[in-house]
């Protein structure tokens, strides 16, 4: 299943498009000419996507990647304060909160450069999967721009303070070997390695028990903002103990099978 979103006005080819194989989703960014930046029309785009997502039981992966040489260069600056960003029904940073909040388990695959606003994209998703000819940098400061709260408290959170700083204060430019060191990236291979590193990650993801899955996903994040929902985790503890997978994933290890997972 393939969804491209209402399209832009100048180009419907260029929007973000979303495919649906069995347990994956694959998020699309398409404008490779200009850096696959985002316009305020791709924010609303993204927005229904992940909603679309988030609303199939059978997805359990979400990975989002690029085509071209370069990963994404974030908001167009051209539409920062612009009136029509302003009242979109979607912001930059809804949608960024809104990746991080996915149902699914995220997944970036990370070809070439990301910037800016990606930067934050990249760091909402769960894993970070880049080539060694990648690289960053978060020009904020150098545009006069504050950042808005959630994605300063992620950069905290996932990346430390001294990195946040370093990234935000300087707006340093990071190769890839830096960004690994500083948690950025959660994987870091050779180019033509990308896609079968990032291939097995998302089939070893894709092929774990969703409800354990799923629930740890979410209250990791919770407990990282310090903002732990204990009645939720409770009870998503307790079905995940009365559930048939976990037989079944108990009977598969004693038999050194493959487990066969239903979600329930």
């Amino acid at each position: 299943q393939t969804w491209a979103g209402p399209g832009s006005v100048n180009n419907p080819a260029m929007t973000p498009e979303l495919s649906i194989q069995a347990h994956v989703a694959t998020l699309t960014l398409r404008r490779p000419a200009q850096a696959n930046r985002l316009e305020p029309d791709d924010l609303q785009t993204l927005a229904n996507h992940i909603n679309t997502v988030n609303h199939n039981p059978e997805v359990l992966v979400l990975r989002l990647v690029a085509t071209g040489k370069y990963f994404c260069s974030g908001f167009d600056i051209g539409q920062i304060g612009a009136a029509r960003h302003v009242n979109s029904p979607v912001s930059f940073e809804g949608l960024v909160d809104a990746m991080e909040n996915a149902r699914p388990v995220t997944v970036a695959v990370i070809q070439g450069g990301v910037y800016g606003g990606a930067t934050d994209l990249a760091l909402a998703c769960d894993f970070r999967v880049g080539a060694r000819q990648v690289d960053m940098f978060m020009p904020a400061a150098r545009l006069g721009l504050h950042y808005y709260q959630s994605g300063l408290e992620r950069y905290v959170q996932r990346l430390g303070l001294n990195a946040a700083k370093r990234l935000f204060l300087t707006a340093e430019r990071l190769d890839a070997n830096a960004m690994y060191a500083i948690g950025f990236l959660t994987h870091l291979c050779e180019a033509d390695e990308l896609t079968a590193t990032a291939d097995g990650l998302v089939n070893n993801l894709s092929a774990m028990a969703p409800l354990a899955l799923l629930g740890m996903k979410k209250h990791l994040n919770q407990i990282a903002r310090q903002s732990l929902d204990t009645q939720s985790l409770a009870a998503v503890i307790a079905a995940c103990g009365q559930s048939a997978d976990l037989k079944e994933g108990a009977a598969a290890f004693a038999e050194r099978r493959s487990p066969r997972f239903t979600g329930k």
